[in-house]
């Protein structure tokens, strides 16, 4: 399976590592807009600079495709997401679908009317300490989910466009977190709350701090707390997550999985080892997705929901007022 990537800087260097390790996946061509990024990845990869171009259009007529990874900032996942699924050529985007409502509607409303696919990136839930805490909860007999807790706390010089976004820490990086209360609680979101800030000494633009409440289905109660400007004591990307359960607590605590039943000791779940994880994991999915037909989880018909969760939270922190879930 051959594709095209559309990026190369940033994230970009994440998928030229997982697409030169796979056995299955290979390039076709990339599509770069900065000729300095460009030439660097060029040497740095051992590409092909012949294989590089200004725009995917001149990429799709070039060369031929399987498949396009869209790695570009947020602002510009339409305009390739949709110029690949309307040349007929699956999608596999990275987080978030969207910047936009609007942007994120017309990607789904593409892929459903082209029947092309459109995957995104949610890597998170591919992570070996993901895995095991979703193994636990679901097969370690805890019963019922009441609440849970979880904390998140870092402070990353990325630079570029996320210091200057309205609400970074959401916006770029709580759409992870989102999208696993989705998956651990499989169900959505019914009713949403949060207030956001930005410290004094934060060198983001706009607010990098917030705490959201989340009601999901069955009354499940969810309490985000969150920093992306944390001076110290950082939590893990995976975050930090406590379940109540009607059987026992199940917590992640710096990737690791423990449990407590009711009057027990504390116990440390040995950890999953899975064979692929993150990108590895989804470059898989999405080469057996095209070549075998097999449904991914993640299309973009899916992570609209988690998306959603991002909007909503946005208008409660504009409002100040409790949204109910667009979801």
């Amino acid at each position: 399976m051959k594709v095209i990537q559309v990026g190369l800087g940033g994230m970009g260097n994440a998928w030229l590592r997982a697409v030169q390790a796979s056995p299955h996946v290979e390039y076709a061509g990339f599509v770069e807009i900065n000729v300095e990024i460009a030439a660097e990845q060029v040497a740095k990869f051992g590409l092909d600079p012949n294989t590089v171009f200004p725009s995917l259009d001149q990429a799709l007529a070039a060369v031929q495709a399987d498949g396009v990874l869209n790695v570009t900032p947020p602002q510009f996942h339409r305009a390739v997401s949709l110029t690949a699924l309307e040349a007929g050529v699956p999608v596999l985007s990275e987080k978030p679908l969207a910047d936009t409502p609007t942007s994120a509607q017309d990607i789904v409303d593409a892929a459903n009317r082209t029947g092309v696919l459109h995957m995104v990136a949610q890597n998170y839930r591919y992570h070996a300490p993901v895995q095991t805490l979703y193994q636990t909860l679901h097969q370690g007999g805890f019963g019922a989910i009441g609440g849970v807790t979880v904390d998140f706390f870092r402070g990353p010089h990325f630079g570029g466009f996320r210091e200057e976004m309205p609400y970074p820490l959401i916006i770029d990086m709580a759409i992870h977190h989102f999208d696993l209360m989705r998956f651990f609680l499989a169900r959505d979101p019914v009713t949403i709350y949060g207030r956001s800030w930005n410290p004094p000494w934060s060198w983001y633009k706009g607010d990098a701090s917030a705490s959201v409440t989340l009601e999901f289905g069955d009354g499940v109660m969810v309490s985000y707390n969150a920093s992306w400007c944390s001076q110290g004591q950082v939590t893990p990307w995976n975050a930090n997550w406590r379940f109540e359960c009607a059987e026992g607590v199940v917590t992640l605590v710096d990737d690791q999985v423990m449990t407590q039943r009711p009057d027990g000791e504390p116990e440390l779940v040995p950890a999953l080892d899975p064979p692929l994880v993150g990108q590895a994991y989804l470059l898989q999915e999405f080469y057996e997705a095209v070549t075998l037909g097999k449904a991914p989880v993640t299309t973009c018909q899916d992570n609209f929901k988690s998306l959603g969760i991002v909007f909503d939270v946005i208008q409660s922190l504009v409002s100040g007022a409790v949204v109910p879930s667009s979801t």
